[in-house]
Parts: C-alpha cells; structure tokens; sequence
C-alpha cells in the first residue's frame, strides 16, 4: 500500500514552484500523476487535507485517480472542500476522521468584461455545477435537486454526515477500543492571523542571507533588536 499526501490548495502544476518558494503545501496534477506512476498498479492510499482550489487542477486529479489501476483508498484527515471533495469522490473507498469535515457547493469565478464575456462565464459556471451534480448524485445515490440544494446552501458535513449522505463509506477509529482523538488543552501558541506575518519575516530573513551571506562568526548569532523585532509580530505590537 502506497501512500499519496494531499495536503493544501488544489494549484495548476506551473503554479507549484512558486508555492514551493512560499513553503506552502500544495496539490498538482503533476506530482500526483507522478507519485501515480511511481505507485506502479500498487493499492494507494491518499490522505487528504485540503481547502480545495482551481477546477481545472482538480478535474485533471479526479481523471488520472480514476484510470489509476489499483485500489484507491481516500483518508480525510483535516477537510475535504470544494474541488477536494471530487477528489476524495474519485477513489474506490473513502473514509473520514471522526474531527474532519467535507464542504461542498457551487463553482465561482471573478468575472471582467462586457455582457457577453459576463453571459459566457455565466454558462460555465452553471455548466460546471450540473457536473458537479451528476458526480455527487451518481457517487451518493441522492436526488439531483438534493445534491444542487446542498451546493446552493454551501453545505459542511462531519464524518457521521457525510456517512449518513453517501459522500463518505467509513468513519475512521469507530471501532477503537481507545479514544483516538483529544482536544487540545487551552489556545494555540501561535494564532492564525501570525502565521502570515511570521511567514513574511522568516522569508525576509531568508532572502536577506542570499543576497548578503554571514561571515562565519556571525552564523547562528542572535542580536536582541532581532529578537525584539519577532516577539512584536507574534503579539502584534509592532509599529
């Protein structure tokens, strides 16, 4: 059994390069056709924890699962949303954490242009929603017009909701004798609106040693104005 990671946002595989350069996780048609191709006909399973993404990269994940020739097993870890939840739809079983969550809903664009340009993108959007549910319908057994009033409502579901709708075969550990999962104890040490700005701080700090390399006695040294300087971005006191 091979196992494929699926972690972070559904990109375009020449979008890759620079979320690698960003340090943000990423699925792309091209790694996944190639972590494919390296499975050779072997069972894969893939653990998925995704927002989802563009549509087209998504379209192109679904087919190449789809023609893959072995089993493939998809193990919601963290969430499964829009264009990841087709994903999770192309393997032959899927199972969800007992804590993990799948969201689907209508397709969206931005749209620019005259009245024509706005009318046609109009089109593909409800051409790709009838895609959509044709897929969901045919994978859950649900009524079309159910499928459509759960896209149309951006319905979220847990893993006994998505059990109890045809979108997920298994809830994962529901048979354990022991609990598998715990809340933490208390807030996070690092809130979510930081991880951005400590993101852009460690990337300057980066660049900054590219462009003008230490000299050997200064490796590793750490001057209190830069330690100051991450401390006021952790706690948002900076000027």
């Amino acid at each position: 059994m091979v196992t494929i990671q699926m972690n972070g946002e559904v990109i375009p595989s020449d979008y890759a390069d620079v979320y690698d350069y960003l340090g943000y996780e990423n699925i792309n048609p091209k790694a996944i056709k190639q972590a494919l191709n390296e499975a050779n006909g072997s069972d894969v399973t893939l653990e998925i924890n995704s927002p989802g993404g563009y549509v087209d990269a998504g379209s192109e994940i679904y087919t190449a699962l789809k023609e893959y020739q072995g089993q493939v097993i998809a193990k919601i870890t963290g969430q499964a949303c829009s264009a990841a939840s087709w994903i999770a739809l192309a393997a032959d079983r899927i199972e969800m954490s007992p804590t993990a969550q799948m969201m689907i809903h209508r397709a969206s664009t931005i749209s620019i242009g005259n009245s024509d340009d706005l009318a046609s993108d109009l089109n593909a959007l409800n051409s790709l929603d009838k895609s959509f549910v044709d897929l969901y319908s045919q994978r859950t057994g649900l009524d079309a017009q159910e499928v459509y009033r759960l896209m149309c409502n951006t319905t979220w579901m847990n893993a006994k909701e998505a059990v109890d709708k045809g979108f997920a075969d298994e809830i994962m550990f529901q048979n354990d004798k022991k609990p598998a999962l715990v809340n933490a104890d208390g807030s996070l040490s690092v809130k979510p609106d930081m991880i951005n700005k400590i993101k852009n701080l460690l990337h300057k700090k980066s660049t900054e040693n590219v462009v003008k390399p230490l000299q050997p006695t200064q490796e590793n040294k750490k001057t209190d104005s830069q330690l100051q300087e991450k401390l006021a971005i952790l706690f948002g006191k900076e000027n």
